[in-house]
């Protein structure tokens, strides 16, 4: 497993995140044997959010009802949240974001947040509500680190003007056939091509101007919650092939590919994997260390019906 240190933080962990957005069902034991697998394959990060789960605090609250953790053990691994998706709204509050930490850490059953990201932006948001905040629960010793998710350059930068902790993290949906933040400055400046309209307003070069480690959501997915392009023969055969000949020439699974494909990049982004699978996270975890070489990586990439120009 590659492990690297993040910037404008003191965290060296992963580059897998272990999502754990699925494990409301699962019982105990499935929970322990699923964050063991994880643990035995290296992932020493962990992904949760408040709305996760039928129930507030769901599956953090499964989390901390299967897992009892050391203080030693807890210090060993990276535990982050997120915060701000309401019932058909989103809510940065102060008070809202204040009220999610307290319930994350009683439901997950430790004292601190390595990481908290503000989930989908808030139209309504007041950064200096959110720099309140920060300020609290960092000045308290229950959050570590900061960042977002789901966030475009400008709204990271309106966040910027008022919160004075580092905005460390921004965890977008990326896959080999859902990466516009990719596919587009590889085709900028081409009219008439859809490949070329900016839809993340230049996320990818800002975060890496800014140090700001992307989190890879749905590493598998096809587009928006659209179901997994490994195996779908019906809409990527030619993706398939690719996969699975490369899947052979480095002898690990479908799985692995596709995760190596986002770890090859040199922005250093995690890869979060949101499975409740066993055997899908042992095969994924082969793609953290698994370089790709540049024309692979770009025979996988046409293949998903990106263009080249």
């Amino acid at each position: 497993m590659k492990n690297l240190s993040y910037p404008q933080t003191e965290i060296t962990a992963s580059n897998l995140i272990l999502g754990l957005m699925r494990i409301e069902p699962l019982s105990d034991e499935e929970i322990r044997t699923l964050v063991g697998a994880a643990r035995d394959a290296g992932i020493d990060f962990f992904d949760h959010a408040d709305v996760y789960g039928n129930a507030d605090h769901g599956c953090e609250a499964r989390w901390g009802t299967a897992l009892t953790l050391s203080p030693a053990e807890r210090e060993q691994i990276v535990i982050q949240s997120k915060v701000g998706i309401r019932d058909g709204y989103f809510d940065f509050s102060r008070e809202h974001i204040l009220d999610g930490v307290e319930g994350s850490l009683r439901a997950l059953n430790t004292d601190y947040l390595d990481v908290l990201l503000l989930h989908r932006p808030d139209a309504l948001v007041e950064p200096d509500e959110v720099a309140a905040a920060f300020d609290e629960l960092h000045a308290a010793g229950k959050v570590r680190h900061f960042g977002v998710s789901n966030h475009t350059p400008a709204q990271i930068e309106l966040l910027r003007r008022s919160v004075r902790q580092p905005l460390a993290f921004n965890q977008v949906q990326l896959s080999i056939t859902h990466a516009p933040l990719i596919a587009q400055g590889v085709a900028s400046n081409m009219q008439g091509l859809d490949q070329s309209i900016d839809r993340t307003v230049g996320m990818l070069d800002y975060c890496r101007l800014n140090e700001i480690t992307l989190q890879a959501w749905s590493p598998f997915q096809k587009g928006f919650f659209d179901g997994v392009f490994l195996g779908d023969r019906e809409n990527f055969a030619e993706l398939n092939d690719v996969i699975d000949e490369l899947a052979a020439r480095y002898d690990v699974a479908a799985e692995a590919i596709a995760v190596a494909w986002i770890t090859r990049h040199p922005a250093d982004m995690q890869v979060v994997l949101g499975t409740t699978s066993v055997d899908r996270v042992r095969a994924a975890s082969a793609g953290s260390e698994l370089r790709l070489t540049r024309p692979e990586w770009y025979r996988l990439y046409t293949a998903a019906g990106y263009l080249v120009p």
